[in-house]
């Protein structure tokens, strides 16, 4: 996706919390490497729904691993243990963010001016085009603005100052869906239920698991 439609197509590792920063010096390359590694770590773990430990546990294990060449759980135990955590992390997960998501839709449901398609998916008419409507395949020119259901943007075109091309069929399917129903010209707002948009996968740090999302998309040209 040109221009990095930052997180329609893929996810987002990085993550940053002023509040939570530690400040620890990088004073060598050594520590730099080292900070780096966590972050990368820790980056993975979070976007996998691990964002709880014991971290005097987690550095001895490192230790081990590194130093001593020795673990106290082989690779199949470690793995079943780690996903039996992240199973009941997702599930409740699936839980919470599916109960908010669907009293945010049956009221949403009920504004003036909102459609709802049968799989779920709900968009309002701002401004109607005239021009003709993207097909399977072909590249368009958008610019958007994402939200989750509480308000909080995690994406806009809009603030990076240019529109973003992509083809219709390599975006989630809820926006896939609402792209073939507009005309060029367009703008609408859309709200795309979990399963029409990324499912279990959280987006780093920005869109959670299970996440219903609203777009406004404007619909600016078909590109090819």
């Amino acid at each position: 996706m040109k221009k990095t439609a930052s997180l329609l197509l893929l996810s987002c590792f990085a993550y940053h919390s002023q509040a939570q920063q530690t400040n620890t010096p990088l004073a060598t390359e050594i520590d730099s490497m080292s900070y780096a590694v966590g972050m990368n770590i820790a980056s993975s773990l979070k976007g996998g729904g691990i964002d709880t430990l014991n971290y005097e546990v987690f550095t001895a294990a490192l230790k081990d691993v590194i130093e001593y060449n020795h673990a106290n759980m082989d690779g199949q135990v470690s793995n079943a243990v780690v996903n039996a955590y992240v199973a009941k992390v997702k599930e409740k997960q699936l839980a919470a963010a599916t109960a908010e998501g669907t009293a945010f839709l049956a009221a949403n449901a009920k504004k003036k001016g909102v459609q709802v398609m049968p799989n779920g998916l709900q968009y309002k008419v701002i401004t109607e085009g005239t021009g003709p409507k993207p097909v399977d395949g072909q590249t368009v020119s958008t610019h958007y603005k994402g939200t989750l259901i509480n308000g909080k943007q995690f994406d806009s075109s809009y603030d990076r100052g240019e529109p973003t091309s992509f083809n219709i069929n390599q975006v989630i399917p809820g926006w896939t869906q609402a792209l073939k129903m507009m005309p060029v010209g367009s703008k609408w707002e859309i709200y795309i239920p979990q399963e029409l948009a990324y499912g279990e996968r959280a987006m780093g740090a920005n869109i959670p698991a299970y996440s219903t999302l609203i777009f406004t998309i404007e619909l600016l040209e078909i590109v090819q």
